[in-house]
């Protein structure tokens, strides 16, 4: 296993880390996975035996069970592992069962310390946007928490550029605990995160973590041109996230993918995870499995090793257009952008 430091902060992170969002099966995410104490079990076992010692959850997963799951599958070795949790969406029909006010976030909190049989999350992320609470009561709420020794470190979900550095902004004016990560949708099929996302994560210091790295399952070779929906795959359940605007492109995608694997007699999920690894500002990437096969291949992805020639070939076929102002600053400003600009625009001779 390879261990990361998360952004400016000293924590080291495993490269790879385990997500739980199919712990549980209540509700929708029966679609995804149903995994049960003991099953789960195994599947932690596995990963930790692989050097894993980030484990993702949310309280929305299963609304608790997620987190109750992973609490008894890790109860007398909480302290060997580094725990996520997530606040932010709605958990119940009442008027303040979502957002990030103070209210929310610390009753939340409290709940997923007593899921996780805790008394610590080492990284607690915002699960979303609140566009109507403050900054400065969000904010101000994580550093209580903080202080109070309830979460270790902080950061953000599913944000804009703006909603960051507005958020890094109020933190630093106000003197309060600051973002060191943010966790996004980053894969060689979506990778709209260049614009913004990964230019501030290095310019800002933020350890990056990608959820769902293969696409939920597209981009693990299981899934083909003109073929029907793989049998027990998501897609076959009924789910629609993430959503593919061109289709041919995916598969061109996957057919590169599915090309440099062979060069390295591997599968197309290890080529894709093992690009993202390249990338910069990413810390882990988050992988779910529903058996332990999965997760063993998904490991193999450190024995890759990219050449030049393999990134070429994945960077044309997946490219993002250099949408305004981007293409503008790529023909007038590159002589000086930073390092957070070349998150974005490729450097000569790369």
């Amino acid at each position: 296993m390879e261990y990361r430091t998360l952004g400016r902060s000293g924590l080291k992170v495993s490269a790879l880390s385990m997500g739980t969002f199919t712990f549980g099966g209540d509700g929708p995410f029966a679609m995804v996975g149903s995994q049960q104490v003991p099953e789960a079990r195994r599947l932690v076992d596995c990963c930790i035996d692989h050097g894993v010692n980030l484990f993702d959850t949310a309280n929305m997963y299963s609304t608790g069970l997620s987190e109750q799951i992973l609490g008894e599958v890790l109860d007398g070795r909480r302290d060997q592992v580094l725990v996520t949790s997530k606040a932010r969406m709605r958990i119940g029909d009442g008027p303040n069962d979502e957002g990030v006010s103070r209210y929310h976030l610390i009753r939340e909190c409290e709940k997923t310390l007593k899921n996780l049989r805790t008394d610590h999350i080492d990284i607690y992320y915002m699960h979303e946007w609140d566009g109507v609470t403050p900054v400065e009561e969000k904010m101000a709420a994580l550093d209580t928490l903080v202080t109070q020794g309830k979460v270790r470190y902080v950061g953000c979900s599913n944000y804009s550029g703006w909603h960051i550095m507005k958020s890094l902004q109020a933190s630093e004016r106000d003197r309060r605990v600051r973002f060191v990560t943010q966790q996004i949708h980053y894969t060689l099929e979506a990778r709209e995160a260049e614009y913004e996302l990964l230019p501030i994560s290095v310019d800002q210091g933020l350890g990056v973590l990608v959820w769902s790295p293969l696409a939920a399952g597209l981009l693990s070779g299981k899934h083909r041109r003109s073929q029907p929906v793989a049998e027990g795959s998501r897609q076959a359940a009924g789910w629609t996230e993430p959503p593919i605007r061109d289709q041919d492109r995916l598969w061109d995608i996957v057919d590169v993918l599915i090309s440099v694997g062979e060069k390295h007699d591997v599968e197309a999920a290890q080529i894709a995870l093992a690009w993202l690894l390249t990338r910069p500002a990413v810390s882990s990437l988050v992988i779910g499995g529903s058996n332990i096969d999965q997760f063993k291949a998904n490991f193999r992805a450190f024995d890759v090793k990219l050449d030049p020639d393999d990134l070429k070939r994945l960077d044309e076929v997946s490219a993002p257009p250099l949408i305004y102002p981007y293409w503008h600053q790529g023909q007038f400003a590159h002589d000086r952008f930073s390092e957070g600009d070349w998150a974005l625009h490729a450097r000569p001779g790369k």
